[in-house]
């Protein structure tokens, strides 16, 4: 079987994330009836149909779904053979769309923007710090940052560029009331302040050093989606929670918040970084994330 024209894979993905041949057309800069060819060809060619197509809804073919997954694949392995031989060469410039965390934006990736500013005089940025979780291809970001584990996204590649001890700690007037926890079976007697979004749920693992894992049981009659609320709730004296130490490290020093269970490990908040895996990486990008690895690795 002759080798498939690479352009039209392209017109094919970028129809199937656009949800149209209008719209992924004009992404590469085609007419609604070229992008229909190139598809066309590319069923042809491989014998198969790829989409469904009515007068109302493109819909994606199982064997399309198939193929589209491993184009990402594909492209996500150029991205990175290209990154290697160009040993991170390239000029940002442009626009740098991105979204993080509200707490985690505000505290740690805005003093990373300010450097990388200064830095890039040809970059913008564009940020949206918010605990909302955005669809980068479909909003048009460049990068996400996440906290801790995401739902598996195809489109995406995701890269762990640092990691955060998570603390279970409480405020002194909540500890007043309710006694302290002596170990992980106390636990089952207090209110746990719980992180829980549309997608992933907080929970709560600990191991003293070398031993087994074991997982919390704990009453959690809160629960939020922010971690900066769930730091309020803490300080407000409303139950125990398990935050990353940036978020609660002065309130630790202060004395707002008291460390509890310092004897065991919890499992580390990673930090992810998500882009879009349908292009090559663009130097705006690879330089951002490269000023996260060097400035979070070596942070106190």
């Amino acid at each position: 079987m002759p080798r498939a024209n690479v352009n039209d894979i392209l017109v094919f993905m970028a129809v199937v994330e656009a949800g149209s041949f209008v719209a992924g057309g004009q992404s590469m800069g085609l007419s609604r009836s070229a992008a229909g060819k190139a598809v066309m060809r590319l069923e042809d060619r491989l014998a198969t149909r790829l989409l469904n197509r009515s007068t109302r809804k493109l819909s994606v073919t199982s064997e399309g779904r198939v193929f589209y997954e491993r184009g990402l694949q594909v492209i996500a392995s150029i991205d990175q053979a290209e990154a290697s031989v160009a040993k991170k060469s390239g000029t940002p410039r442009g626009v740098l769309r991105l979204t993080a965390p509200d707490a985690f934006g505000r505290l740690v990736v805005l003093p990373l923007l300010q450097k990388y500013l200064l830095q890039w005089p040809g970059i913008q940025v564009e940020a949206s710090f918010s605990d909302r979780v955005a669809d980068l291809v479909e909003e048009g970001f460049d990068l996400a940052i996440r906290i801790g584990l995401t739902a598996p996204d195809t489109r995406l590649v995701s890269r762990v560029v640092a990691s955060y001890e998570a603390i279970l700690c409480a405020a002194p007037a909540y500890l007043a009331g309710r006694g302290e926890p002596r170990n992980i079976d106390d636990l089952a007697a207090h209110d746990g302040l719980i992180f829980s979004s549309r997608n992933q749920r907080q929970g709560w693992r600990f191991r003293e050093a070398g031993g087994p894992w074991s997982r919390a049981q704990v009453r959690s009659r809160l629960r939020l989606d922010s971690g900066e609320a769930l730091r309020d709730c803490a300080l407000a004296g409303l139950g125990l929670v398990l935050l990353p130490d940036f978020l609660i490290k002065d309130d630790l020093r202060a004395g707002r918040l008291r460390r509890l269970l310092p004897g065991f490990e919890t499992d580390p908040v990673k930090i992810v970084t998500l882009y879009p895996g349908k292009r090559l990486l663009e130097p705006r990008v690879r330089r951002f994330i490269d000023l996260m690895i060097g400035e979070l690795a070596t942070r106190p």
